[in-house]
Protein backbone atom coordinates (compact mmCIF):
# COMPACT_ATOMS: atom_id res chain seq x y z
CA UNK A 1 0.00 0.00 0.00
CA UNK A 2 1.69 3.16 -1.16
CA UNK A 3 1.87 5.65 1.54
CA UNK A 4 -0.72 8.39 0.44
CA UNK A 5 -3.30 5.46 0.90
CA UNK A 6 -3.53 5.75 4.36
CA UNK A 7 -3.39 9.59 4.67
CA UNK A 8 -6.29 11.29 4.96
CA UNK A 9 -7.69 12.86 1.75
CA UNK A 10 -7.05 16.42 3.27
CA UNK A 11 -3.17 15.58 2.66
CA UNK A 12 -1.66 16.39 -1.09
CA UNK A 13 0.87 13.53 -0.77
CA UNK A 14 1.97 13.97 -4.36
CA UNK A 15 2.09 17.96 -3.94
CA UNK A 16 4.40 17.19 -0.42
CA UNK A 17 6.78 15.03 -1.86
CA UNK A 18 7.12 17.37 -5.09
CA UNK A 19 8.37 20.14 -2.80
CA UNK A 20 10.33 17.50 -0.55
CA UNK A 21 12.28 16.63 -3.78
CA UNK A 22 12.91 19.96 -4.75
CA UNK A 23 13.78 21.57 -0.96
CA UNK A 24 17.27 23.23 -0.38
CA UNK A 25 19.75 25.21 0.75
CA UNK A 26 19.51 29.42 0.42
CA UNK A 27 22.25 31.38 1.55
CA UNK A 28 20.93 33.76 4.50
CA UNK A 29 23.52 36.81 5.00
CA UNK A 30 22.99 39.63 7.65
CA UNK A 31 23.83 43.07 6.22
CA UNK A 32 23.75 45.03 9.82
CA UNK A 33 21.48 46.94 11.87
CA UNK A 34 20.27 50.13 10.02
CA UNK A 35 17.83 53.54 11.38
CA UNK A 36 14.98 53.35 9.41
CA UNK A 37 11.66 54.90 9.62
CA UNK A 38 12.20 55.55 13.45
CA UNK A 39 13.19 52.09 14.15
CA UNK A 40 16.47 49.95 14.58
CA UNK A 41 16.12 47.20 12.02
CA UNK A 42 18.26 44.23 11.50
CA UNK A 43 18.62 43.63 7.58
CA UNK A 44 18.98 39.81 6.28
CA UNK A 45 19.04 38.47 3.07
CA UNK A 46 18.50 35.00 1.60
CA UNK A 47 19.30 34.16 -1.83
CA UNK A 48 18.04 31.19 -4.03
CA UNK A 49 20.24 29.71 -6.08
CA UNK A 50 21.92 31.49 -8.96
CA UNK A 51 20.11 34.66 -7.13
CA UNK A 52 21.81 37.13 -5.38
CA UNK A 53 20.79 40.33 -3.95
CA UNK A 54 22.90 43.54 -4.18
CA UNK A 55 23.72 46.22 -2.42
CA UNK A 56 20.75 48.39 -4.79
CA UNK A 57 18.29 45.60 -3.80
CA UNK A 58 19.09 46.50 0.20
CA UNK A 59 18.64 50.09 -0.51
CA UNK A 60 15.48 49.62 -2.07
CA UNK A 61 14.41 47.69 0.82
CA UNK A 62 15.43 49.83 3.30
CA UNK A 63 13.32 52.77 1.54
CA UNK A 64 10.26 50.63 1.11
CA UNK A 65 11.06 49.71 5.24
CA UNK A 66 11.18 53.64 5.88
CA UNK A 67 8.26 53.95 4.37
CA UNK A 68 6.52 51.32 6.28
CA UNK A 69 8.16 52.02 9.90
CA UNK A 70 7.14 55.51 9.97
CA UNK A 71 3.71 54.37 11.14
CA UNK A 72 4.57 51.85 13.68
CA UNK A 73 3.63 53.69 16.49
CA UNK A 74 0.16 53.20 15.05
CA UNK A 75 0.61 49.23 15.30
CA UNK A 76 1.98 49.88 18.92
CA UNK A 77 5.94 49.16 17.42
CA UNK A 78 8.14 49.00 20.41
CA UNK A 79 10.97 50.26 17.31
CA UNK A 80 12.80 46.92 16.81
CA UNK A 81 12.48 45.47 13.29
CA UNK A 82 13.99 42.58 10.98
CA UNK A 83 13.79 43.08 7.26
CA UNK A 84 14.32 40.08 5.07
CA UNK A 85 15.44 41.10 0.95
CA UNK A 86 14.74 37.81 -0.46
CA UNK A 87 16.13 36.31 -4.17
CA UNK A 88 13.51 33.67 -4.59
CA UNK A 89 13.04 31.40 -7.34
CA UNK A 90 9.55 32.59 -8.57
CA UNK A 91 10.60 36.85 -7.92
CA UNK A 92 11.57 39.07 -5.13
CA UNK A 93 10.37 39.63 -1.38
CA UNK A 94 10.69 42.16 1.20
CA UNK A 95 9.55 41.18 4.74
CA UNK A 96 9.20 43.77 7.24
CA UNK A 97 8.83 42.40 10.86
CA UNK A 98 8.63 44.47 13.99
CA UNK A 99 8.04 43.57 17.18
CA UNK A 100 4.72 45.57 18.80
CA UNK A 101 3.08 45.09 22.08
CA UNK A 102 1.76 42.17 23.79
CA UNK A 103 4.11 40.31 22.94
CA UNK A 104 3.21 40.17 19.17
CA UNK A 105 4.35 41.34 15.86
CA UNK A 106 3.41 42.65 13.10
CA UNK A 107 4.28 41.68 9.32
CA UNK A 108 4.45 43.34 6.01
CA UNK A 109 4.96 40.89 2.86
CA UNK A 110 5.92 43.14 -0.53
CA UNK A 111 6.45 41.16 -3.66
CA UNK A 112 7.45 41.27 -7.07
CA UNK A 113 8.87 39.40 -10.67
CA UNK A 114 12.58 39.04 -10.45
CA UNK A 115 15.21 41.84 -10.51
CA UNK A 116 12.16 44.34 -11.16
CA UNK A 117 12.71 46.63 -7.49
CA UNK A 118 10.60 49.13 -8.69
CA UNK A 119 7.23 46.52 -8.96
CA UNK A 120 7.59 44.97 -5.53
CA UNK A 121 3.80 45.71 -3.99
CA UNK A 122 2.58 44.52 -0.79
CA UNK A 123 1.47 40.77 -1.22
CA UNK A 124 -1.69 39.44 -1.15
CA UNK A 125 -3.70 39.14 1.89
CA UNK A 126 -2.96 36.38 4.28
CA UNK A 127 0.73 35.87 2.27
CA UNK A 128 3.05 34.83 4.86
CA UNK A 129 7.06 33.77 5.05
CA UNK A 130 8.10 30.58 3.09
CA UNK A 131 10.34 28.02 4.69
CA UNK A 132 13.52 30.11 3.96
CA UNK A 133 12.16 33.33 5.27
CA UNK A 134 10.64 31.52 8.22
CA UNK A 135 14.39 29.82 9.33
CA UNK A 136 15.32 34.16 9.70
CA UNK A 137 12.36 35.28 11.40
CA UNK A 138 12.45 31.62 13.86
CA UNK A 139 16.30 33.01 14.68
CA UNK A 140 14.82 35.95 15.14
CA UNK A 141 12.53 35.10 17.37
CA UNK A 142 15.03 33.16 19.90
CA UNK A 143 17.59 36.64 19.88
CA UNK A 144 14.85 38.65 20.57
CA UNK A 145 13.72 36.59 23.53
CA UNK A 146 16.77 35.76 24.74
CA UNK A 147 18.73 38.93 24.55
CA UNK A 148 15.71 41.74 25.19
CA UNK A 149 13.05 39.56 26.72
CA UNK A 150 14.86 37.40 29.14
CA UNK A 151 18.31 39.30 29.03
CA UNK A 152 19.27 41.03 32.26
CA UNK A 153 21.75 44.23 32.62
CA UNK A 154 21.22 47.11 31.03
CA UNK A 155 18.89 47.96 27.96
CA UNK A 156 21.74 49.75 25.53
CA UNK A 157 23.64 46.16 26.25
CA UNK A 158 20.99 43.93 25.32
CA UNK A 159 20.36 45.72 22.48
CA UNK A 160 23.87 45.23 21.57
CA UNK A 161 23.82 41.56 21.83
CA UNK A 162 20.03 41.30 20.11
CA UNK A 163 21.92 43.48 16.95
CA UNK A 164 25.31 40.94 17.21
CA UNK A 165 22.87 37.76 17.46
CA UNK A 166 22.48 37.18 13.91
CA UNK A 167 21.95 34.36 10.86
CA UNK A 168 24.41 33.46 8.28
CA UNK A 169 24.65 30.27 6.05
CA UNK A 170 22.74 28.10 4.69
CA UNK A 171 18.97 28.10 5.68
CA UNK A 172 16.81 25.31 5.24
Amino acid sequence: MADHEILPPAVDAEALLALSREHHTRTARAWGTREVGGHLVKVYSVQAPGRAVTDQNVATALRIAGGHLELGATRGSLGLAVLIVHAGGDGDYVLIHSWIEGYMSDLTVFSGPADAPDQLRPGRVGLAPCVWEAAVLAHEREAFSRHLLDGDGALADRLAAWQADTLEGGVR
